[in-house]
């Protein structure tokens, strides 16, 4: 009677474990068929790859976990969408909290600083890459997949698949993130507008040249100007040149260290950024880890002739050729606020606003027509005048997820789980149409790309085009992302304010940044904090002896050049043809 009872518990905790195994395939099925079509992969691939999840959470079931990512649509999907998906496939429950940008990097620092578990993973941008490689405290995930993840690691994750591996990936040639939405910044117009014949013509009489997609700033300014001086109505509505946000605050920062002063042509010659002198202003040298100094005086570049002149050029354009109220608006607010109408062009656009600028033109959206095509299109950035031919022209943003070594194993594996499922193959096509913010090159190819192109505005043909390398994020010059990103907008809303000039507030910029590397040099010399990859100053010398003499580039006479342009349909051909 005994060993009868003993087979009927047995027999009922298989059945129970069997309908467990088939109501999480039942459950996939479901979001499959219901949610996530199209993929790049066959509904028979799709739960081939889900059977691999319900089997690898098993021990994890029941657990509630804890992730971080900014606010962006694509994050929205993921934590009001995905997490449903994940849980009733897997059984893991995950708490995805969304934040500003500013604040999730407080967030990571404060994890790394304490070394106490905060959140079990975080999307933080690439641009910490030189910070996590040299520290060591986030989890190397080249050698966490062959060891202690290897249970956890979804075989059909297609490492090479993703286009930011690059970006993710240290000076050791480990990778360090994982790429979950990427976006770059691009120039964004009117094409409806600059397509009218009046306005070419009255453009041409002005300036001398075609109205088109400008090739350097000097075209930029023009166009600026033109919209805002000489137009300046269009249809009964008050139009502008240009849009930028000036805010003191956190983003003002990334503003700028998203390539602006590379773009400009601070920088030097060599992608994926510049050796020795990249987009921040830092020198490096290209056979060491050590970063050497950011000043003119230590061959640095941040307060650098080409540097002083974009940041000149940002205040000048904001003040004269923007809407008013523009020098108020932060990174949230001005993107947006293209969608009112009223705006000719933007030099520095972020691709992860596309979703909102595609909106039906009943939800207020004023650059789309009635059929909900965009009236408008985005092209490669300009560049300034210090720019060469083979420098850095742009910045992409790579959202990626990171592990620190501080998050207990089981945790640090059960967040591995959905980091991976909202990149799968099985997800990754249908995320993507919803925040259009491609990590995939099968993705970006999916034939659904293709028959949704024409009403994206150029972003298919952008992230199909061999130009999307030319768009780099911060690289490893950068030896601590947060201590020295917020340098930057604090000194820099000094000038938009007036209370300094541009050369003043790069000056001071570039001696802040020198003296918190030098406390970084220190720490490492003294403790090895950076794996002995931290800072080793440069001694000071006059200018004079770095100037155009392998340092910052030295002052041109003439910083406004004649203004060029392009036929966008012509760029987009020259993709085409690639």
């Amino acid at each position: 009677m005994r060993n009868q009872l003993i087979a009927s518990v047995a027999v009922a905790a298989a059945l129970a474990f069997a309908g467990n195994a088939v109501a999480g395939e039942e459950e996939a099925k479901k979001w499959i068929e219901e949610e996530f079509q199209p993929s790049t992969l066959s509904a028979d691939e799709q739960m081939e790859e889900m059977r691999w999840f319900i089997k690898a959470a098993e021990p994890f079931k029941g657990m509630e976990i804890n992730v971080l990512s900014e606010t962006i649509p694509t994050h929205e999907y993921e934590s009001k969408v995905l997490t449903k998906a994940f849980e009733e496939i897997t059984g893991i429950k995950v708490n995805h909290q969304l934040l500003g940008e500013g604040e999730v990097v407080q967030a990571v620092q404060t994890q790394m600083q304490t070394n106490r578990n905060l959140y079990d993973a975080y999307v933080n941008d690439s641009d910490l890459i030189g910070t996590h490689s040299r520290l060591q405290l986030a989890v190397n995930l080249t050698d966490f997949m062959a060891g202690d993840g290897a249970d956890v690691t979804n075989p059909m994750l297609d490492i090479d698949d993703f286009m930011g591996k690059s970006f993710t990936t240290g000076p050791d040639g480990k990778l360090y993130q994982l790429p979950d939405q990427q976006f770059a910044n691009l120039y964004w117009f009117r094409k409806d507008w600059f397509d009218r014949e009046d306005l070419q013509k009255q453009f041409k009489d002005i300036y001398g040249y075609d109205l088109g997609v400008p090739v350097n700033w000097s075209a930029y300014e023009d166009i600026a100007q033109f919209f805002s001086e000489h137009v300046k109505e269009i249809d009964g509505v008050r139009v502008y040149g240009h849009m930028d946000y000036g805010k003191r605050a956190p983003d003002l920062g990334w503003r700028m260290t998203d390539a602006w002063l590379s773009m400009a042509g601070a920088g030097s010659k060599g992608l994926p950024n510049g050796r020795p002198i990249d987009e921040w202003g830092i020198r490096m040298e290209a056979d060491s880890c050590n970063p050497a100094g950011a000043s003119v005086v230590r061959g640095g570049g941040t307060n650098g002739p080409a540097a002083v002149y974009a940041i000149r050029k940002w205040d000048e354009w904001l003040r004269n050729y923007a809407p008013p109220g523009a020098a108020d608006y932060d990174f949230y607010q001005s993107l947006p606020a293209l969608s009112q109408g009223n705006v000719a062009q933007q030099i520095f656009w972020y691709t992860a606003f596309t979703a909102s600028m595609v909106a039906p033109k009943a939800d207020g959206n004023n650059t789309v027509d009635d059929a909900g095509k965009p009236l408008w299109r985005m092209a490669p950035s300009p560049h300034g005048p210090y720019w060469e031919e083979g420098q850095k022209l742009g910045y992409q943003d790579a959202g990626s997820w990171t592990l620190f070594k501080s998050t207990p194993t089981d945790r640090q594996k059960a967040a591995w789980l959905y980091a991976q499922f909202v990149v799968s193959k099985t997800v990754d096509v249908r995320k993507s149409h919803v925040g259009l913010t491609f990590v995939r090159d099968s993705t970006v190819r999916h034939q659904s790309f293709t028959d949704r192109a024409p009403n994206l505005g150029g972003l298919v043909e952008f992230y199909r085009s061999p130009d999307r390398v030319n768009w780099t994020p911060t690289g490893v010059n950068v030896p601590d992302y947060p201590k020295l990103a917020q340098l930057w907008w604090q000194n820099i809303g000094d000038v938009n304010s007036g209370t300094f000039t541009p050369q003043e507030a790069m000056d001071r910029l570039a001696g802040e940044m020198d003296q918190v590397m030098s406390r970084m040099q220190r720490a490492d010399e003294a403790n090895n904090t950076y794996g002995g990859c931290g800072p080793r100053l440069n001694d000071e010398k006059d200018a004079s002896e770095w100037l155009g003499k392998g340092g910052a580039k030295a002052k041109l006479d003439n910083e406004k050049p004649q203004g060029e342009t392009i036929s966008y349909d012509e760029l987009v051909k020259r993709w085409a043809s690639n």
